[in-house]
C-alpha cells in the first residue's frame, strides 16, 4: 500500500515517441493514446522504466535504485525478488501546442483536461484553485489579447475562433505555470508564454487538433546491401510535439527489501529529489534525439 503521494509534471523538450505498437491506419508507429478521450498519454510503466534506467545518469544513488523500482527480474535467486517503493501513473494531457497566427503557437487545452488535471492534483494532496471554464464549440477563451487577429478571431492552424478574454484565466495560467515549470532564466520564456498564451478550446475543438496536429516523420529503411531505400520501406512514425504537457501520480511507500528500510516519507524525498528539475529521456528514438522530457515534481 502507498503512504505518500504527489504529481509529476513532465514537459516535452523535444518530439517524444511513446509507441503503442502497429496499427491498422496511415500511421505505422502511433503514439500511446486514451481509449476513451484520444489524448495521447505515457504509461506509467513506460514512465517507470525509463526513470529506472537512467537514475544513475540523472545523479540518483545507484544503491537505491533496486529498493526504489524493484530489482530486475532476471536475477537468480527469487528470494531477493520485490516491489519497487515508487510508482507511477499513467501521465495525462494537460496542455498541447498548437500553431497561431499570432506569437508563434498557443498553449491549447480544454475544460476536460484542466478538470482531470485539479482533481488528480487534489487527490494527491495539492489542491489548486482553479475555475474550470465552460466553452461552447467553435469559440475559445485566452488571457492574451494580443493572439487575435484584426477581426478579434482566434486563428490556430487553418481555423478561426471566435474569442473571449477571461478575466479569470491568467490566474488559472499563472499557477499552472508555476507548478508545470521549473525555476530558473532556461524556462523563464516558456513559463511566460505558458502564462499569457495559454487557451481554452472546447473539449471536441481540443480532440481534433490532439488528433490531428502531432508531428508524423516519414523515414526509409535502408537496405544495407545496396545502401538504397528498401523495397516497401517507407514507414510514417507519429510523435508528441515539442512543448506539450502532461502530468502524472507519483506514489511511495515504504522500501520492500529485507535490507535496509526506508520509510515511505524518505522514499518520497529520495525520488522527488533525484527527479525533480530533471531532464530524462522516455519512449523510443533516443538515437535521433527524440524523448527528451522535463520533470517537476509538486505536492508530497
Amino acid at each position: 500500500m502507498f503512504q505518500r503521494q504527489a504529481a509529476v509534471f513532465l514537459y516535452a523538450v523535444s518530439p517524444v515517441h511513446m509507441g503503442a505498437g502497429s496499427a491498422v491506419g496511415v500511421i505505422d508507429n502511433p503514439i500511446q493514446r486514451e481509449r476513451h478521450t484520444g489524448h495521447p498519454c505515457f504509461a506509467g510503466s513506460g514512465i517507470k522504466g525509463a526513470l529506472r534506467h537512467g537514475f544513475e545518469a540523472i545523479g540518483g544513488d545507484k544503491a537505491l535504485i533496486d529498493q526504489l523500482f524493484g530489482p530486475p527480474s532476471d536475477r537468480s535467486g527469487a528470494g531477493d525478488l520485490h516491489a519497487g517503493a515508487v510508482s507511477f501513473g499513467d501521465a495525462q494531457l494537460v496542455a498541447f501546442p498548437v500553431r497561431s497566427l499570432k506569437n508563434g503557437y498557443v498553449y491549447a487545452t480544454c475544460p476536460q483536461a484542466l478538470a482531470r488535471a485539479q482533481r488528480l492534483l487534489a487527490l494527491l494532496g495539492s489542491t489548486p484553485d482553479w475555475a474550470v471554464p465552460t466553452v461552447a464549440e467553435g469559440d475559445c477563451l485566452l488571457a492574451n489579447p494580443a493572439l487575435l487577429s484584426g477581426t478579434g478571431k482566434l486563428h490556430l492552424e487553418a481555423f478561426e475562433y471566435g474569442a473571449k478574454v477571461s478575466p479569470s484565466l491568467p490566474a488559472l495560467a499563472a499557477d499552472l505555470a508555476t507548478r508545470a515549470l521549473p525555476p530558473g532564466s532556461a524556462y523563464q520564456f516558456f513559463r511566460d508564454k505558458l502564462a499569457q498564451d495559454l487557451v481554452v478550446l472546447s473539449d471536441t475543438d481540443f480532440a481534433y487538433f490532439v488528433q490531428n496536429a502531432t508531428l508524423v516523420e516519414a523515414h526509409v529503411r535502408i537496405n544495407e546491401a545496396t545502401g538504397t531505400a528498401a523495397d516497401g520501406g517507407l514507414f510514417y512514425t507519429e510523435n508528441l510535439p515539442p512543448e506539450s504537457l502532461l502530468l502524472a501520480p507519483l506514489l511511495a511507500s515504504a522500501t520492500r527489501s529485507k535490507a535496509d528500510n526506508i520509510d515511505a516519507d524518505e522514499v518520497l524525498v529520495k525520488i522527488r529529489t533525484a527527479l525533480d528539475g530533471k531532464l530524462v529521456q522516455v519512449g523510443g528514438d533516443a538515437t535521433t534525439g527524440r524523448g527528451l522530457v522535463m520533470l517537476k515534481v509538486t505536492g508530497g
